[in-house]
Formats: C-alpha cells, structure tokens, sequence
C-alpha cells in the first residue's frame, strides 16, 4: 500500500510540475518590472504633518481585498501640490500604484490631479483586469 501511494505521489507532482512550472505559464502570471519597480523601490512613503494647514490626507480601502491606502498631499499658495506620501497596507500592484500615483500628482494643480484615474495608473504599470481594484 505505501508503494501505490508512493508511486502515485510521484506521478502527481511529476502532473504538477510539469502542468505550473512550465516558463510560459510564469511568465504569464509574473508582474511587469514597473510594478516590481515601484514595490521594491516605492517613491515618496511616509507621513506628512497633518496639522498643516495646506497638507490635505485622503484614506480610501478595497473592500474586494482588504487594500488600504492614506496618501496625503501638500499644496502651495497657488494650488501646486510640492509634495505627496502615501503609506498602503495592501499586494504588491496596490503599493506600486500608490507609489506611482504620488509621482504622477507632485507638481500638478489639485484639479489636474483629481483627473488621474486609476485607469491611468493600472495602464501604466500594465496591471491585468483582475488587479484593476489594486490601483
């Protein structure tokens, strides 16, 4: 009996491994280097002074996935945003897609950013349908 089930352990990680660690069903399911960019080097993460008067805090969640995502902005006496931080609990696409977004807003007026959609973003980063929530 622990033979058969030896032998039948054998064939099913032999099905296994050839069925999931076939090259091109890896590639298939692997993330675009600038999501893996923006995950292993996120730019702009941390905390800005919430007390300032013109440091405005936003905090959105995916309930689909549990995401959750603070990202405050700091805008000049014209509207510019200067600067932009964001901290995100959350996958890998949502961290790169809050990282992306704080680069993408920096510089802009609020209303030009209030255009950028997460449309954009998950187009950028080439994030599949599935991780569209992510962003």
């Amino acid at each position: 009996m622990a033979a058969v089930s030896l032998r039948n352990s054998g064939s099913l990680l032999s099905l296994f491994s050839k069925s999931f660690f076939r090259p091109e069903l890896n590639a298939l399911c692997s993330y675009h280097k600038k999501v893996v960019d923006h995950y292993e080097n996120p730019r702009n993460v941390g905390s800005l002074d919430k007390n300032e008067k013109n440091v405005g805090t936003g905090l959105v969640g995916a309930p689909a996935c549990g995401d959750v995502m603070k990202l405050q902005i700091q805008v000049d006496e014209n509207g510019k945003i200067v600067d932009a931080k964001f901290k995100t609990f959350g996958c890998g696409s949502a961290i790169a897609s809050s990282s992306l977004a704080t680069e993408w807003v920096k510089g802009k007026s609020v209303d030009e950013a209030l255009k950028i959609k997460n449309t954009d973003i998950a187009k950028e980063l080439c994030l599949p349908p599935v991780k569209l929530h992510c962003s």
